[in-house]
């Protein structure tokens, strides 16, 4: 019977089997009397579609920003670093079937297990549901992050509002042209930015791309309750679906 493994992914797998494989370390399986497959192949499934997610989810929030700052914020996001946090975050670590070697070398809060266990969870999730249910997992994980990439690398603030409201409310902010006033040659306009039905910044300028992104960077100075406030905490459920 396979055991049902407690961690916060916001999916819910239909083969628990398969999350169980993410979770098992080849050491496991060299010591191990039964018939077992390791992770490794999930990691190498996990490892293209966490980076086309995560190309696809910078594109998204992040559209007028160069190629080379997208290629360098990927690279920062799927670094091996990165995401042995985002396993220790998870607590995905203690969740790992190691073999008893690599288990007395500390191989729970080894960097690269952790990152390889990581992406492995992502390509079960892939192979389970699908690339939507792997999205769901990558949003989840690492939405956050794309909102501090997007405010640490430079990129403007309408972007940058766009990767946080995205991260947190997971929604798309839009923008509305509230007036505008003066002759062809000195014309003011003034625009509001709403997140759902409630306007959270207004800005001015002298064309409406520039009174747009002073609307965004009000919105992130001024918004209340903070638009990158973390949300009401979510009750963990089983990963691997159904009740114990």
């Amino acid at each position: 019977m396979v055991e049902r493994t407690r961690l916060d992914l916001g999916y819910e797998f239909r083969d628990p089997s398969l999350l169980q494989r993410a979770l098992t370390h080849a050491s496991y399986v060299n010591e191990s009397s039964e018939p077992l497959q390791s992770n490794e192949v999930l990691e190498y499934l996990g490892d293209a579609v966490l980076d086309m997610l995560v190309a696809e989810a910078l594109v998204a929030c992040m559209a007028e920003a160069g190629e080379g700052t997208l290629t360098r914020l990927r690279a920062m996001l799927v670094a091996e670093a990165g995401l042995a946090q985002v396993a220790q975050e998870i607590g995905l670590g203690e969740h790992l079937r190691l073999g008893r070697g690599e288990e007395a070398q500390g191989g729970r809060e080894r960097p690269g297990l952790l990152a390889d266990a990581l992406e492995a969870v992502i390509g079960a999730a892939y192979t389970d549901g699908g690339l939507e249910a792997a999205r769901t997992v990558v949003n989840r994980l690492f939405g956050p992050r794309l909102a501090q990439a997007a405010a640490t690398a430079g990129i403007d603030p309408k972007s940058r509002l766009q990767a946080v409201v995205q991260a947190h409310r997971h929604l798309t902010p839009s923008y509305r042209l509230r007036r505008a006033w003066g002759p062809d040659h000195d014309r003011q306009f003034e625009v509001e930015c709403l997140v759902g039905d409630d306007v959270v910044g207004t800005g001015r300028g002298r064309s409406k791309k520039e009174a747009t992104m002073a609307a965004a960077a009000a919105a992130l100075e001024k918004a209340a309750p903070p638009l990158d406030a973390e949300p009401p905490p979510r009750r963990k459920e089983p990963a691997g679906g159904g009740k114990p």
